[in-house]
């Protein structure tokens, strides 16, 4: 009887521990979206369930005081002993990372170009042109691009829009590295976003181009105008 009773009490914490511990939208400070949390919830866990890797979003409001972003990361993933990848972004702080328990992770995504501030190789070769100091600075420059993070979280958004950019922005780098994961053990997620997340991206770059294209027409404009002046 009192066997039973005990064995009963272990599995009952077992499941509530396993409970608490398998959100994969693990602090959310922010959003409070319920379907936010439902698209996190079933990528991580699929995710989990056929590779074994734990990838957790934290969304902070604040960082803690006198605590950069990496040592807020450090500290929370020795609470995760299976293989865990937190992707972590403070609002205030405009800060976002991405930490690994075990450097082994690292090889089944690519950090650098999820956490990319450019969205496009074309954005990047014109920003290594104006920008490098040399050529080894333009190579850095002009191979650093298809951030899906970043260059969203960086377009302006009215007060009552930000919400949507955030949820946005983090939801499409959540996915990024899931489905890099994912391709690197050779498996296929059921709950990847695959187009809709690159349509994001899609957008950002148009907008970009635009300007672009609308700088070289002022800058043509201009020049017609001062040649004809000249003439006359």
């Amino acid at each position: 009887m009192y066997f039973r009773r005990g064995f009963f009490i272990i599995v009952l914490l077992t499941v509530f521990k396993s409970s608490l511990i398998a959100g994969y939208l693990y602090k959310d400070e922010i959003i409070f979206n319920s379907l936010f949390k439902s698209d996190i919830e079933k990528l991580g866990s699929e995710l989990y369930q056929k590779t074994g890797v734990s990838l957790r979003l934290i969304m902070l409001k604040k960082l803690p005081d006198n605590t950069n972003i990496v040592a807020y990361e450090k500290e929370l993933i020795k609470d995760f002993n299976e293989p865990t990848i937190l992707l972590t972004f403070s609002e205030i702080d405009l800060k976002v990372d991405i930490l690994a328990n075990d450097t082994s992770l690292y090889t089944l995504f690519d950090k650098k170009q999820v956490l990319s501030p450019v969205a496009s190789p074309i954005q990047a070769f014109i920003m290594a042109l104006f920008y490098s100091e040399g050529w080894s600075s333009f190579k850095e420059i002009a191979t650093n691009s298809n951030g899906t993070i970043i260059p969203l979280l960086a377009q302006k958004a009215k007060d009552d829009e930000l919400l949507g950019k955030y949820s946005g922005a983090m939801f499409n780098g959540y996915a990024d590295i899931a489905e890099q994961i994912a391709k690197s053990k050779n498996v296929v997620l059921e709950n990847a976003v695959g187009n809709a997340n690159q349509n994001s991206i899609f957008f950002v770059k148009i907008l970009f181009y635009g300007f672009i294209l609308y700088g070289i027409f002022l800058y043509i404009r201009r020049k017609l105008y001062i040649k004809r002046q000249n003439l006359e």
